[in-house]
């Protein structure tokens, strides 16, 4: 398992810049053999959607996603781990989530951000509202079964 590697937590309602997350995790590292990202985007869900609007309890979702990330760093050999969520209002295109593993070797970057991205969808408080193409907006998003079945795989583990 990872020795104390300090995951990098933000919410943040700005954009990030996946690249420079990687670099951030990477730079000046020659032991890492690995760097598995996951980028979640805001959809349009077919011309239906003109933005989501996420909030978020300040505090809770970063200690929620730090535990998150810091059980995945005991669960694999990771070397670093970010995971950056985004709040407010959010257009199709546009970035929500990032989460970064790395490690010496593949697999564990993969499961590693694999398990992190089940766990924010089912545990991190963040809420969404669907607002329209047509100006109408929409209730809030309520969870899906097939977040919760991905969740579970991982508690037999």
């Amino acid at each position: 398992m990872s020795a104390a590697i300090k995951p990098r937590i933000l919410v943040q309602r700005e954009d990030f810049d996946v690249a420079a997350e990687i670099a951030l995790l990477s730079e000046g590292r020659t032991d890492t053999g690995a760097v598995v990202t996951f980028t979640g985007l805001c959809r349009d869900e077919a011309g239906r959607l003109s933005a989501l609007e996420l909030e978020h309890y300040p505090g809770m979702a970063e200690a929620e996603i730090a535990r998150i990330c810091t059980e995945a760093a005991g669960r694999w050999p990771l070397l670093g781990i970010t995971a950056i969520h985004r709040f407010g209002r959010i257009a199709p295109g546009e970035n929500i989530v990032l989460v970064i593993a790395t490690s010496t070797h593949r697999q564990a970057a993969f499961d590693a951000a694999n398990f992190v991205m089940d766990f924010l969808k089912t545990s991190a408080p963040f809420w969404k509202k669907e607002h329209f193409a047509d100006g109408t907006e929409g209730g809030w998003v309520s969870a899906k079964d097939a977040d919760d079945t991905a969740r579970q795989k991982w508690e037999k583990d």
